[in-house]
């Protein structure tokens, strides 16, 4: 295949090539060492703190779409044909403040200024979708933004304020859009980029096929579609992952299919994309979704990834599986189909050969008259990584019996696993208290939890058997009704 050798990007307003680029490089290394751009702070290095917030514009099927990204957990390579904003990029040349900088200072959302440059660019992403958002939106843009010192409100006021200095419309990302779209365009050739060599060796494919393809001949290296987990395996693990093969950009597999019998998601589909259909098929899961990290993460992070990772406390495994969700795996042109449950076999293994990727997933959708909910319990609401994540689903019978259960954890285990001591415990079985209270004792059949720094074992144990008894409650009607997917 005809590769180009470079990684081309645009920077603010400039042009990059790049074809000497260490692989794990993160976006916040090449800012603030390279390029000297410090308005980018570099915070807790894991997309947690938010103070690394950049804008990345990327071409979606041909529409130019601004997403925040945290910068410390983003691979440089991973940019190609974007458009990289950075706080720097804000202010008029004339040093005038931009309408979201000038808000914070009027209304003093800034004190030491350590955060602030993230919370700016989270705002500026937020106000060119919304110019007029409501609370909860700019809550909900601030997920990923931590400040110790301001406090929210004097933000959040400043959130609500910026369309008084100034229009959407005559903003350089928008009013300039069709000239940035035809840049990102002009760099979108369709060719395969291979830069480096060894454990620093980059390869971009051209399409889903070339991926098989190469994928196939180079089984070794590292798929990495939003680097949401493996950023950290570089940042926080300095382990060697080298070579790698960027994923991200290929819209073959962002695509969403839905119908009557459920959604088709591939791979790529980010947390963010994912979010309307999701919701759409399967509201019980809305507060779940929104508690996926902050926003950025949620941009970044991708589903396919999150199960393909197979990691013990990923967030969408659980309910996935409880859902009876299928993936479809492919080496080279040759596709399998595999029950989610069945995919994860030990900690840190998968029914995944050499060469095989997850290209998309299934979840089929939920028959009328089931009891479903998930759960995420984790110290902080929009932390990324969970103590544990449960999702329970029941069918009682007219008799009102349980007629079906499907009980799923992640956290408990070394693999995201059902709980069939559990579920045995409850078919055929009244759907009352009792029942349940006899049930929980089960957990400890299904799990023997391990103790580490976001909860002990005990708690974990005790927590799983508190949300069956929540989810009892709230199925039943018998309990005040609490958010969905609230700790």
């Amino acid at each position: 295949m005809n590769a180009r050798n470079s990684i081309r990007f645009v920077l603010n307003d400039e042009d990059v090539a790049l074809r000497d680029i260490p692989a794990t490089q993160t976006l916040l290394d090449y800012l603030r060492l390279e390029k000297e751009l410090k308005g980018s702070k570099e915070g807790c290095a894991e997309g947690d703190c938010g103070a690394c917030t950049v804008l990345v514009g990327r071409l979606r099927n041909g529409e130019l779409v601004y997403e925040t990204v945290t910068a410390c957990i983003t691979f440089t390579a991973s940019l190609n044909a974007t458009h990289v904003v950075t706080i720097e990029h804000l202010s008029a040349a004339n040093g005038a403040l931009h309408p979201v900088q000038q808000a914070m200072v009027d209304f003093h959302g800034s004190q030491c200024g350590f955060c602030t440059p993230g919370i700016v660019m989270s705002l500026y992403g937020l106000w060119m979708r919304k110019p007029e958002p409501t609370v909860p939106e700019i809550e909900t843009a601030l997920q990923g933004n931590l400040c110790r010192c301001t406090g929210y409100t004097p933000i959040v006021r400043a959130g609500q304020a910026i369309s008084t200095y100034g229009a959407v419309a005559s903003d350089p990302l928008v009013a300039e859009r069709a000239v940035i779209t035809a840049r990102l365009q002009a760099l979108a050739d369709g060719k395969r980029v291979e830069v480096g060599e060894g454990r620093n060796r980059i390869i971009i494919p051209a399409s889903v096929d070339d991926l098989a393809e190469v994928y196939a001949a180079e089984p070794e290296a590292t798929i990495v579609a939003g680097s949401t987990d493996v950023g950290l395996w570089v940042t926080k693990f300095m382990r060697e992952i080298g070579p790698l093969i960027f994923v991200g950009h290929l819209d073959e597999l962002r695509t969403i299919e839905a119908s009557q019998g459920g959604i088709k998601l591939g791979a790529g589909v980010s947390y963010t994309d994912a979010a309307p259909a999701i919701t759409q098929y399967f509201p019980q899961l809305e507060g779940f979704w929104n508690r996926i990290g902050g926003e950025q993460v949620r941009n970044m992070g991708t589903v396919g990834g999150n199960i393909a990772n197979g990691s013990p406390i990923g967030d969408t495994p659980p309910p996935l599986i409880v859902l009876g969700a299928h993936v479809i795996l492919r080496k080279g042109n040759v596709r399998r189909e595999l029950k989610l449950r069945d995919y994860f076999i030990a900690y840190g293994k998968q029914d995944r050969e050499p060469g095989e990727f997850v290209e998309s997933i299934t979840i089929p959708a939920l028959p009328d008259g089931e009891h479903f909910a998930a759960y995420k319990i984790s110290k902080r609401r929009d932390e990324d990584i969970a103590a544990l994540c449960g999702a329970f689903r029941v069918f009682v019978n007219d008799l009102g019996n349980v007629g079906m259960a499907r009980i799923a954890f992640g956290g408990m285990a070394a693999t995201p696993k059902r709980a069939t001591n559990v579920e045995e415990a409850l078919i055929g079985r009244p759907w009352t208290m009792d029942t349940v209270e006899e049930a929980v004792q089960a957990f400890a059949q299904d799990y023997q939890p391990i103790t580490d720094m976001r909860a002990s074992a005990d708690y974990r144990l005790l927590a799983a058997q508190n949300l069956l008894r929540r989810f009892f409650l709230e199925a039943t009607g018998q309990g005040e009704r609490l958010e969905r997917g609230a700790a």
